[in-house]
């Protein structure tokens, strides 16, 4: 038995909006048995945008039921049925929330007439309930108020069961009972294909747009996740209607599932992706060697040093020459030497006694440079180690591998398990290069911190 339903409403939001008409037609696999029909006050202000959508004015609701009023007719007619409706997401949702208000929990089998459509007639342009209408020839008057279009829902239900009526009932229908939460424009086939492995995952428009990317140990899960969550707000719904595609790329290791989600939100610019879409950094602190054997930093932008890797980076050239000065201070670190303080003769911390030498030639270089390396250590740059981490590949055979050569990230690829790298050179050919940014330092050093640097593989130090 199915109750095929329509609801107007005051917005799109089913925890904001609320309905002000409902039309509910009984069918029971042949045609209709019962039916139920009325406006509902919504309580609230009808904007004029909605009413010239609908038609429906803040006076013809001003004496229609409330919604509690009809509550109990509602449940009756549903009872025990399958909840039809054309984007049943939608009328699902705000029939559910006006339950819930009331404190009660509505809780129906869902079809959706939409994905439905799209399973047992492929290929058309269009599955708008009124280019379906047009296609197949259903008149539709009064289009957007709730019995026109309960009764035009009911004639393209009626379509798909005259289709195929038994494979309909028992396979079609049922089967998109249970992708009731997916995006009308995905079928559950789609879905059930998604591996449950590692990897990063992609979200397309109808147009093969990437809209949304994200990373998991467990894609199909993950995927399933997004569409069972904050199901009511305005973001969550205009998610799930641009969602038309699914795709993924294995990585084996969640580490490599991690440093590729960035790099790809990076590139791509996901339109519902919100960290990582840009690298936000403009400025990096970097190491020299001067000419009289000291070490040296200093603050530039990037696009100034492309050649080089920086310490860290940072928004901007203040955030870089407090950073410097911190460490300064923490050290006792030349300011001359760290590009804070154009002189040609001593630092001005030399005069307060902050500095000792080093900027006149007071203090050797081995001394001086040995502090430096400790404030070096501090940005986290793996104390500007050459290593590689290795761990699981995307099938039993292969092992992944991530290189970091004095502590700048070169990039990631795969080799066979029984491989033994002789060196680190040799590593560097089964890589593919990625780019190497602050994000993608926190996400290695917070791995390895969490797994207490498992995998680990030093470069061998010649003696």
């Amino acid at each position: 038995m199915y109750t095929i339903i329509d609801v107007e409403t005051t917005g799109l939001r089913p925890t904001d909006d609320k309905i002000t008409e409902i039309a509910i037609y009984k069918h029971d696999g042949e045609s209709v048995v019962d039916s139920f029909h009325s406006l509902v006050n919504p309580e609230c202000y009808i904007s004029d945008r909605i009413t010239q959508i609908t038609g429906i004015t803040n006076d013809m609701v001003a004496n229609a039921p409330k919604f509690y009023e009809i509550a109990k007719d509602i449940l009756a007619i549903t009872e025990g049925t399958v909840f039809v409706a054309h984007n049943a997401h939608f009328d699902y949702g705000f029939v559910r929330e006006e339950f819930k208000a009331l404190g009660y929990k509505f809780t129906r089998k869902t079809l959706c007439t939409v994905r439905v459509s799209r399973k047992v007639f492929p290929g058309l342009p269009s599955y708008s309930l009124a280019k379906l209408c047009k296609h197949f020839k259903i008149q539709l008057t009064n289009h957007h108020r709730a019995s026109a279009d309960a009764l035009a829902t009911v004639e393209v239900f009626e379509k798909l069961l005259e289709k195929n009526s038994s494979k309909l009932t028992k396979n079609v229908v049922e089967t998109e009972i249970k992708a009731k939460n997916l995006p009308p424009k995905i079928n559950l086939d789609e879905y059930q294909a998604l591996p449950e492995a590692t990897g990063v995952y992609y979200f397309h428009n109808e147009e093969g747009d990437i809209i949304y990317i994200g990373k998991s140990i467990n894609i199909k899960k993950r995927v399933g996740s997004h569409f069972t969550q904050n199901l009511n707000n305005r973001k969550s719904i205009d998610f799930k209607s641009q969602v038309a595609g699914i795709s993924y790329e294995l990585t084996g290791s969640e580490l490599l599932a991690l440093l590729l989600e960035s790099d790809e939100i990076k590139r791509h610019h996901p339109k519902f992706n919100r960290a990582q879409r840009r690298t936000r950094y403009f400025w990096g602190i970097y190491t020299r060697h001067h000419r009289n054997g000291y070490l040296g930093l200093y603050a530039a932008r990037l696009e100034t040093e492309p050649n080089k890797t920086p310490l860290t980076m940072c928004g901007s050239g203040h955030t870089a020459r407090e950073i410097l000065y911190s460490k300064v201070r923490e050290y006792q670190l030349c300011m001359k030497l760290c590009g804070l303080y154009q002189t040609k003769t001593s630092c001005f911390d030399y005069q307060i006694k902050q500095c000792k030498g080093a900027c006149i030639g007071e203090e050797t270089p081995e001394d001086y440079n040995e502090r430096v390396e400790e404030a070096i250590a501090t940005f986290n740059r793996y104390s500007l180690r050459t290593f590689l981490v290795l761990g699981k590949g995307r099938n039993k055979n292969e092992q992944s591998i991530v290189v970091i050569e004095k502590g700048s990230y070169l990039g990631f690829g795969y080799v066979d398990k029984d491989l033994t790298i002789a060196s680190f050179e040799e590593a560097k050919q089964y890589i593919k290069p990625y780019k190497d940014n602050l994000d993608v330092q926190k996400i290695i050093y917070g791995y390895l911190k969490q797994h207490k640097w498992s995998g680990v593989m030093e470069e061998k130090q010649e003696e």
